[in-house]
């Protein structure tokens, strides 16, 4: 695919989808929690479980002040809870002790936060500070390498090669759009080939 096409591809979903995560946040703290949590996790749970837990517990020093196995109990029903509760807690102990409380504002910082991985950090890095990342989930991993913008074997590959077909401005919005055609159209088990915005630019030819 040429970067023509990209670029079409991305306008076309930009007709269609907004470029705004469908997580509930209200800080750039509240939003690193909430990427934590939302790993193999549908955001509807993860909203439901932060709207409890920011109540009380919405800041590095105030979370810090739950036990993991407090913290546990907090976000039970989003699965890998035990990780999750551990690279919070990790995660928070960095922002307090190395960035004086605040949630660092550049990939470099963010990525080297305990318990804080390379998708997770460009999350918080293109929307709570409005700088130019693709994060790589599960969505667009699949998404992006079955409509051709990429051709990648994992995560890392394919934060690349997007980085190189599409414009950096549209670093961002991308990800989004990507996200959501994947849950809405491109879908893994089945996906609607006769629906999609972009089967006219889809290069893997799917359309049944």
């Amino acid at each position: 695919m040429n970067k023509k096409t990209a670029k079409l591809i991305v306008q076309k979903l930009s007709g269609v989808f907004t470029d705004k995560p469908a997580l509930n946040f209200s800080t750039p703290y509240e939003l690193l929690i909430a990427v934590i949590l939302s790993a193999q996790c549908t955001d509807e749970r993860v909203n439901k479980i932060t709207r409890e837990l920011f109540k009380e517990y919405n800041t590095p020093q105030k979370m810090l002040s739950l036990s993991q196995s407090g913290l546990e109990k907090f976000i039970y029903s989003c699965g890998l809870y035990k990780s999750k509760a551990e690279h919070i807690l990790s995660a928070s102990k960095d922002i307090i002790e190395k960035f004086g409380g605040e949630v660092p504002n550049n990939l470099e910082d963010l990525r080297s936060l305990a318990g804080v991985g390379r998708k997770t950090a460009n999350v918080v890095f293109s929307v709570a500070f409005k700088g130019n990342a693709i994060a790589v989930d599960t969505h667009v991993f699949r998404v992006s390498n079955r409509i051709g913008l990429v051709n990648a074997d994992n995560v890392f590959k394919t934060e690349k090669g997007l980085m190189e077909i599409l414009d950096e401005s549209d670093w961002s919005r991308a990800h989004h759009y990507l996200i959501y055609l994947g849950r809405s159209f491109c879908k893994a088990s089945k996906p609607d080939c006769a629906s999609c915005p972009i089967s006219a630019e889809c290069l893997k030819k799917l359309k049944r």
